[in-house]
């Protein structure tokens, strides 16, 4: 199975998901579906790092807080992250993220994604061993 991201229709805003082999695989591809709310994430050259770390007291809340570190450094550097190598250690989460800053003509961002919410919140592995992290993000 190859990680893969995805959106889920919500009303007004949109749902992202991640799946993949590992909890840190499933937050990678997450993190990639909110890039993809913004713009294509193939659009990002993936050339500056930007190293995070991520505390929770469980692993739906250590999502939102990945996800809003994530929208924290786009909106304090002006960059755009389209590839996430994260590590999970219980309710840790080291990542690098890669990106380079905002081209608005290049990038042509659709909306600005304001934050993550706990709605349709989870983090969660299935029969066959595979992981699942989604919620609703607010644009």
């Amino acid at each position: 199975m190859k990680p893969k991201w995805e959106h889920f229709e919500h009303q007004a805003d949109i749902g992202i998901r991640g799946t993949g082999r590992t909890m840190a695989e499933a937050f990678e591809q997450a993190a990639v579906a909110l890039t993809a709310v913004i713009t294509p994430p193939e659009r990002i050259f993936p050339g500056e790092a930007v190293r995070v770390h991520c505390e929770a007291p469980d692993r739906e809340l250590l999502l939102v807080d990945w996800l809003s570190a994530i929208l924290r450094e786009m909106s304090a550097l002006g960059m755009l992250f389209s590839r996430f190598e994260v590590t999970v250690s219980g309710n840790t989460l080291d990542a690098v993220l890669y990106g380079e800053p905002l081209d608005s003509e290049r990038h042509e961002p659709v909306v600005e994604v304001k934050g993550a919410t706990y709605f349709k919140l989870s983090v969660g592995q299935d029969q066959e061993g595979l992981w699942t992290a989604q919620c609703v993000v607010d644009v």
